[in-house]
């Protein structure tokens, strides 16, 4: 099966070029997790929250950034279940490793499952922790200066979860850039190819996702988001398509709150409402 080697072939690449892009980024001193960037030359907090589009900036080296969902509201239809799903402290904790180096470790705290069986009308209820996810940030460009960032971001899925008895091992990798435009204008675009578990069966399929979102600053802490994306599902040969919109207000320095929705413009395709928070220190 050459599922088992995608990954550690993923994260290997990520690694290498964390290697040879530090290099390449880093005149200044090199910081690291046990030498932390002092707070006086830290950069301004990016987020990968709240939209889709992954930011492609890396946490400072020797910081950890917290980020979560307070609680999120998913709702999914298949042919033949509906599924609504409560989270709570969907959280994502981000490391600093090097100037383009992190790590991410991103976790569901607690969640209650309701799935509806579409022939028979039967009511399933499960709770429990979650999915816990592991993640590498690897910046290519652009973390310290110019107006295009890039970065690489392998992930896999570690199936944990008490409420979904029928989470599996799931992997891939985010392409995350973004384009820094004149009036505080950023267009962020990803593309993104997945291995993920069907719906209703315990069989696995590809899928490819790509964004575009664009923000801007509507007051001086209050921050506009607009995105649009699409996914592919190469086994199943079908499109869905997704209209995003969310609000990101600073209440204080490393300090933020968000709310915004995920809504999914096809019948299948799932529905997010969420209400999130994002700290550095």
């Amino acid at each position: 099966m050459t599922y088992n080697y995608s990954f550690p072939v993923l994260v290997l690449s990520a690694l290498f070029l964390s290697f040879t892009c530090s290099a390449q980024q880093d005149s200044q001193k090199k910081y690291t997790l046990f030498n932390p960037v002092p707070k006086s030359l830290m950069r301004e907090m990016e987020t990968d929250r709240p939209d889709v589009t992954e930011s492609p900036y890396t946490v400072d080296a020797g910081h950890i950034q917290y980020e979560a969902d307070v609680i999120r509201l998913k709702r999914e239809e298949s042919e033949q279940t509906k599924t609504k799903i409560l989270l709570i402290n969907q959280a994502n904790v981000k490391i600093g490793i090097t100037g383009s180096t992190a790590i991410q470790i991103g976790f569901q705290s607690y969640g209650v499952q309701n799935e509806t069986d579409k022939n028979s009308g039967d009511i399933s209820k499960t709770r429990g922790f979650g999915d816990i996810t592991l993640r590498i940030k690897q910046n290519i460009t652009g973390n310290n200066n110019g107006n295009f960032v890039m970065a690489l971001l392998p992930y896999a899925k570690i199936p944990s979860s008490q409420y979904d008895d029928e989470s599996r091992f799931e992997y891939g990798l985010i392409v995350p850039m973004l384009y820094k435009f004149a009036g505080e204008w950023n267009l962020g675009f990803q593309v993104e190819v997945d291995q993920l578990k069907d719906q209703d069966l315990p069989e696995m399929h590809t899928e490819f996702l790509q964004t575009l979102t664009i923000s801007h600053p509507l007051t001086k802490s209050i921050e506009g988001i607009a995105e649009t994306y699409y996914t592919y599902d190469f086994k199943a040969h079908e499109f869905s398509n997704y209209i995003n919109a969310a609000l990101q207000m600073e209440v204080a320095k490393n300090f933020k709150l968000d709310a915004g929705l995920n809504y999914g413009l096809q019948h299948h395709a799932e529905k997010h409402y969420f209400i999130g928070f994002s700290y550095l220190r």
